[in-house]
């Protein structure tokens, strides 16, 4: 059944970050034909698609309770909007360009092209740190604007919006550093298989940043 699947990929995470993996003997096995049944192999891909799959679903929940209170907020008679700074559309076009080189680095990894894959995935980790950037410098502008967390709710929305993101964004950018960097050949997950994780949590950051771009821009 699909949720035995789903249960058994999740024991399978929690042994890997555990350290047990595929070394660790059945409870009360005696080291025959159990521990044979339990040698230590490669992983599935599956567990990764599974793991990433819960995290995506976790931070959209989140997200989703706290679009569902900035609607029910916005509807009361002391709301103030906010003006957007310019800056975020330049943000919004640096984050989907990401999108793009970072699917062009697949493309070019699963040619085998690794020299041209790196020098792509670089490019897409430059412009999602050039997105933080614009978010700080849109706040900087809201600050001079006399606009702060405090000032009236769709300000504070705002920055939680904003800030919520960006933390989740960093947290991808730190993903793709991981894959840029490190030495796959030493590790049981291959090369392939990580950017592809790590494209699925990138594309679903660009997506929901442009959902609440487009939610705080309805607000207004």
């Amino acid at each position: 059944m699909p949720s035995t699947r789903v249960l058994d990929d999740i024991e399978l995470i929690i042994e890997d970050i555990g350290g047990g993996g595929g070394n660790r003997p059945p409870a009360g096995g005696d080291g025959g034909d159990g521990d044979k049944r339990r040698q230590p192999g490669p992983p599935s891909p599956r567990r990764y698609y599974t793991a990433i799959a819960l995290a995506i679903v976790s931070i959209l929940m989140f997200f989703m309770a706290l679009a569902s209170a900035y609607i029910i907020r916005r509807a009361s008679n002391n709301w103030v909007p906010v003006h957007l700074p310019a800056v975020l559309w330049l943000n919004t076009l640096a984050l989907l360009a990401s999108s793009g080189t970072m699917e062009l680095a697949r493309r070019r990894l699963a040619t085998g092209d690794v020299k041209n894959f790196r020098a792509l995935w670089r490019v897409t980790t430059g412009l999602g740190f050039l997105f933080l950037l614009g978010q700080i410098v849109a706040w900087r502008q809201l600050v001079l604007e006399g606009v702060y967390v405090s000032t009236n709710p769709a300000s504070s929305f705002f920055y939680i919006f904003t800030a919520a993101h960006g933390l989740h964004l960093l947290g991808g950018i730190g993903a793709l550093l991981y894959v840029l960097l490190r030495a796959f050949e030493k590790t049981r997950l291959s090369h392939a298989t990580a950017a592809e994780v790590t494209s699925y949590y990138w594309h679903f950051m660009d997506g929901l940043w442009v959902f609440l771009l487009a939610l705080l821009y309805l607000g207004n």
